[in-house]
């Protein structure tokens, strides 16, 4: 128990009515983290002294354990902490609490060589961690003792803009903090509320953080942290099940991981990952507000699981720390600065990845093709978002095709394009088996041209991003300019596209005007297909228009700006309906049945592309007085 003598009151140095308010209302979000900021200035003094005592070994006593313990006293409402570190004599008070901003281990940091810094871990360097306890605090009491010095001091503030220093009694060196909480703070008391705030913020600092608790006059002490930081280890020292224990601790998830990425980074900036990608899909991979699950820590203390910087949105999947040696914070640990520094860790951790899933694709392409059904779809959003890395993200791309049930690459697609064939085809939609019946894929197949059947909501937007790979261009199928005839066939496929039973020439010129006239501005224009073998029509899109199962989905994701575009209708000069409707249209008495047939033909192609028909009533009523018409 400290004595006080006379006390000395003095001011802060500092605008302090401002700069507490500031510090105490504005610049941490988050109430509990006077706790990990107390622990972090704990942990430093600890370690200053462990430091300095390998050239001062009157400093310590040999044999000496560093410590932290927390206890709390409900009568009083407070929480304190204590450590047995360097502590403060009546100058490094004023210096270190009494001046906002000034921080004792940046001084010390100061002090030290640059391969001493290195060994020094030290965690606070802003020095108004220690001033977060006022956002909770009716009245802070310090009892410290410098390390070497025999006299102790008690430091009290309330955090208004004044603070006292006076003698006191304290038995050994180190820094006892004791926080008076407000009435709204008691929450703060509770051991299950500590334990919390450690296992989030505190677990991996070194020394062992103890509860004590006094019933009976007898004295419980109950270590909180684990104090293992299992990424500060070497890899040769971690079981396969210490990693899995990891994983599951900091994934709260129960499966095993797919990969397993752990390095330490020297030079510039200095840092260790231990990230792991999973083996199962998370049920909320797609939902887009979900962030990434790497937590960001400094020297073994948590920061903050939110640093949008650290890791981009397409490797949502990745999960597990970063710890960096250096990495510039801002005073509230919460946000960061010097985002530069940030970016060149994402970069490297980006590439690592890369690497890895590289690794794996070219080895073991069985595992690797499970990780892309699982997570194929969120790393493609890279495609779209990061342009700088969109090569190498192409290359892990895999890709379902109409030339079988393996999932290709782009390097084997482009290896095995037919003779003449410059673009890379394409077609999307929803659902592949859907999609490999499509019309437009008939004259493709004929030929032997393997198309990329795209089903992900995100291959609508990252293809015209990217436009073309390895001087090829991304070619959708629907897309109305596309001439089969310059591309050979396959070896082994000959074409069945035959047109020895077409419309002649002349006649289905007369045809294609005909149908024009009928259908009017509901399209834009009437072909003769060179894509369609066994479908008598399809629509396609104009050179210049919007892909249809793009303009598809945006109208069905509530964009009513989206206007109904007429589309062009191709039609199979050797369809025998085609054929048929030639010779009607020849027939000026058949006129009214000659304009039910291109309307219902019309329908179909829009059914056939999964479009909803305007008018579905008239449909079936057309259809059914066009097949009395044949019928009877």
């Amino acid at each position: 128990m400290a004595t006080k003598e006379a006390e000395n009151k003095m001011e802060f140095k500092a605008e302090v009515s401002k700069v507490l308010d500031l510090v105490i209302n504005s610049l941490y979000s988050n109430k509990e983290i006077f706790l990990r900021e107390l622990i972090s200035n704990a942990s430093d003094a600890c370690d200053k002294l462990r430091y300095l005592s390998l050239t001062q070994d009157k400093l310590v006593d040999k044999g000496t354990e560093f410590s932290i313990s927390i206890t709390t006293d409900k009568k009083s409402k407070s929480i304190s902490i204590r450590d047995n570190g360097i502590g403060m004599n009546h100058d490094e008070l004023v210096e270190n609490l009494g001046t906002i901003a000034k921080s004792g281990t940046t001084a010390f940091l100061e002090n030290l060589s640059g391969d001493e810094k290195k060994d020094a871990e030290l965690i606070g360097q802003f020095g108004v961690g220690f001033y977060a306890c006022f956002g909770v605090a009716e009245k802070v009491e310090v009892v410290t003792k410098r390390a070497g010095e025999s006299q102790g001091w008690l430091w009290t503030s309330e955090g208004a803009g004044s603070y006292s220093i006076a003698k006191a009694d304290r038995d050994s060196q180190g820094s006892t903090v004791t926080v008076f909480l407000k009435k709204e703070s008691k929450e703060y008391l509770e051991e299950a509320r500590i334990r919390n705030i450690i296992k989030t913020y505190s677990d991996h600092v070194s020394l062992p953080i103890n509860f004590e608790k006094v019933e009976k006059n007898k004295t419980d002490i109950e270590q909180l942290n684990s104090g293992s930081a299992i990424w500060t280890r070497n890899k040769s020292d971690i079981t396969d099940d210490q990693y899995k224990e990891f994983y599951h601790s900091v994934g709260h998830v129960f499966d095993d991981p797919w990969l397993t990425l752990h390095n330490r980074v020297e030079g510039k900036i200095e840092y260790t990952n231990l990230l792991f990608i999973t083996s199962s899909k998370p049920f909320d991979l797609m939902n887009p507000d979900r962030k990434h699950k790497v937590k960001l820590y400094v020297k073994k203390v948590f920061i903050t699981d939110d640093c949008e910087d650290l890791m981009p949105s397409y490797l949502r999947f990745v999960r597990g720390v970063v710890d960096s040696e250096d990495l510039p914070l801002n005073v509230s640990r919460e946000m960061l600065q010097h985002n530069v520094l940030v970016t060149h860790i994402k970069k490297a951790l980006v590439k690592k990845v890369f690497s890895e899933l590289k690794k794996k694709a070219t080895k073991k392409p069985e595992e690797y093709e499970l990780f892309w059904n699982n997570f194929g779809a969120v790393l493609k959003e890279g495609l779209y978002e990061d342009h700088e890395n969109k090569d190498v993200l192409i290359e892990l791309s895999r890709f379902k095709s109409t030339s079988g049930n393996d999932l290709v690459s782009m390097e084997s697609y482009i290896a095995d394009m037919n003779d003449g064939q410059k673009d890379i085809f394409y077609i999307t939609g929803d659902n592949a088996e859907i999609l490999e019946k499509s019309p437009q894929l008939e004259g493709f197949k004929a030929r032997g041209i393997s198309v990329l059947l795209l089903t992900d909501p995100v291959d609508e937007f990252w293809i015209p991003m990217v436009g073309q790979y390895k001087e090829k261009t991304f070619k959708s199928v629907t897309a109305g300019d596309i001439d089969l005839g310059e591309i050979k066939d396959s070896e082994n496929k000959k074409s069945e596209n035959k047109k020895d039973d077409a419309v002649k020439d002349a006649d289905l010129a007369k045809l294609i005007v005909a149908i024009k006239e009928i259908l009017g501005d509901s399209v834009k224009d009437v072909k003769s297909s060179d894509r369609l073998t066994d479908s008598a029509v399809c629509l396609v899109a104009a050179d210049g228009d919007m892909d249809l199962h793009l303009a598809r989905m945006l109208k069905q994701q509530g964009h009513s700006d989206m206007q109904d575009s007429s589309r062009i209708l191709e039609i199979n000069s050797s369809h025998q309906l085609i054929i048929k409707l030639s010779e009607i249209s020849q027939d000026l008495s058949k006129k009214d049945l000659l304009g039910d047939v291109a309307h219902l033909l019309l329908d179909q192609a829009k059914i056939t592309e999964g479009e909803a028909i305007k008018d579905p009533a008239n449909f079936a009523k057309r259809l059914n007085e066009t097949l009395v018409k044949v019928l009877i």
